[in-house]
């Protein structure tokens, strides 16, 4: 038996440049998960000896003595009172630009510098080996069950959302949270995202499109596989150079072609897995991560806010629902569009996070998005876009045979709302954009009208709603594109920020 080596001791510093500070936190994490994986290598092993062994994650410190700050515009990158704010981090090859952004506006917002040092929070063994370990599958049964004995789990008394919550009460000489997220509630996402999307969280983009339905998905498919291919016309070409790859699950990459050799850097391919993972992801990629991530949620708000709740992690600068609904008005007719300017919450699952009393307030630059894009796709203007589109309230419920209670029961929490359109996903994605500070919106498409004896049965999709699918999903990749030239200062403005809010954005 041996014993590992203890991590390398590296002392707090304080630093004024972004650059300087984030390249500390990655030498820290770097050596502390080095050491965690050389202790794991040498205990599958059996090299060593009945000791434990820990190794921590960074943070990064602020102290503020005033709220002086360089731009009082921006919603995020500055304290909302004098004191002390601290975070732990993990990831910084995920993060490497979200965490230079957030320390570069912090430094020059209130002109003292950062203070990054090794915190007092362990890394757990299972987050140290990353997203494509899996200990079940690689250690015999009686290392699995001596591995508390050597290493850190995860401790689930810090794994919650209590500071997204606004529910964080800071205790006598705490610091104040500096992030939403702790690095191990950020490693838990990181792991589960690989889990239920078969991609890995460094191929997520910052604009999400979340569906229910595996028709967007074969569309999205056939577009990106399509932008990858190289083309003749030179206006045509640079146009696809928007975006460097597309991934599947697995992690299969297909790179542009439309780029010389040594333009974009070649990632490793994946491999197809047997089977696709219980919620796909797909990602349309851009250099600088704010290409367009797409997501086949299936069915049901807990489909919904399960997914949320780790893509949130990720700090996107929007996402949007694109999805099926049923139409509560009989002037709508099936392939009709449904934008969301408010959300009757009837799902239930969010309700402990989020009382469903609280408004969700429509958003006004994304509401402006998809409206534009809906006016370019349809080709039309003004008063005539209501031929194909109404705005209203939609009712996100968690029964999908909701149709099947009384009528006097079904229509009254209906009629009193004004909804135009049910569904089960797009109220609490919105909530959950609310919850998390994440810029949301929803259009949906129009697929039964159950309360007018057009219900939702095998084979009713007529050619006019299904030849909106495509029509739909180009609404909503334009209006991710419309959201990126508007920039993240605009999108993330302070309706979703609360009283106290923290720093990060």
């Amino acid at each position: 038996m041996m014993k590992s080596k203890a991590p390398p001791h590296i002392t707090a510093k304080r630093y004024t440049d972004a650059e300087a500070a984030f390249q500390a936190v990655q030498d820290i994490y770097e050596a502390s998960v080095g050491y965690l994986q050389q202790c794991f290598h040498d205990f599958s092993a059996g090299k060593l000896s009945q000791n434990r062994y820990s190794a921590y994650y960074p943070y990064v410190r602020i102290e503020t003595q005033s709220l002086t700050r360089a731009d009082t515009r921006q919603s995020y990158g500055s304290v909302p009172q004098p004191g002390v704010y601290q975070t732990t981090l993990t990831r910084p090859d995920i993060y490497d630009y979200y965490y230079r952004k957030q320390f570069d506006l912090l430094i020059k917002n209130h002109n003292v510098p950062l203070e990054i040092g090794v915190s007092e929070t362990p890394i757990p063994m299972h987050f140290a080996l990353g997203e494509n370990f899996h200990l079940e599958k690689d250690l015999s049964r009686e290392l699995l069950e001596s591995l508390p004995s050597y290493f850190d789990r995860p401790d689930l008394n810090i794994l919650d959302d209590e500071i997204a919550n606004c529910r964080y009460t800071v205790k006598d000489g705490e610091p104040h949270p500096l992030a939403l997220f702790t690095a191990p509630r950020v490693d838990l996402s990181l792991q589960r995202l690989r889990h239920y999307t078969g991609t890995s969280a460094r191929h997520f983009q910052n604009f999400v499109l979340f569906t229910n339905y595996q028709f967007y998905i074969d569309e999205f498919i056939r577009i990106g596989h399509e932008i990858m291919t190289e083309a003749d016309d030179d206006e045509l070409r640079t146009d696809r150079r928007e975006y460097v790859s597309f991934v599947e699950p697995g992690d299969v990459v297909t790179h542009n072609k439309n780029f010389r050799a040594g333009e974009i850097t070649i990632e490793n391919g994946g491999k197809v897995p047997p089977r696709l993972p219980q919620m796909p992801a797909y990602h349309l990629k851009r250099a600088d991560g704010s290409g367009i991530t797409m997501i086949n949620i299936g069915v049901g708000p807990s489909n919904a806010k399960t997914i949320t709740d780790h893509v949130a992690v990720l700090r996107p600068h929007a996402w949007l629902m694109l999805g099926h609904c049923a139409g509560l008005r009989n002037t709508q007719k099936l392939g009709d569009y449904v934008l969301a300017h408010g959300y009757l919450r009837l799902d239930n699952v969010l309700n402990k996070d989020l009382p469903p009393e609280i408004p969700i307030p429509a958003l006004a630059e994304v509401q402006k998005a998809l409206e534009i894009a809906v006016g370019e796709i349809v080709g039309l203007t003004g008063y005539d876009v209501k031929r194909l589109m109404r705005t209203g309230t939609v009712a996100t419920i968690d029964d999908r045979n909701w149709e099947l209670q009384p009528s006097v029961i079904q229509n009254l929490p209906l009629n009193q709302s004004r909804a135009i359109a049910l569904d089960m996903e797009s109220g609490t994605i919105a909530a959950n954009g609310f919850r998390f500070r994440v810029p949301y919106g929803t259009l949906l498409c129009v697929s039964d009208k159950p309360l007018h004896g057009q219900l939702k049965l095998p084979g009713m999709a007529d050619t006019f709603y299904r030849e909106r699918v495509n029509q739909h999903l180009q609404i909503g990749l334009l209006t991710m594109t419309l959201l990126r030239e508007y920039g993240p200062e605009k999108l993330h403005s302070r309706k979703l920020r609360s009283f106290n809010e923290v720093p990060f954005q």
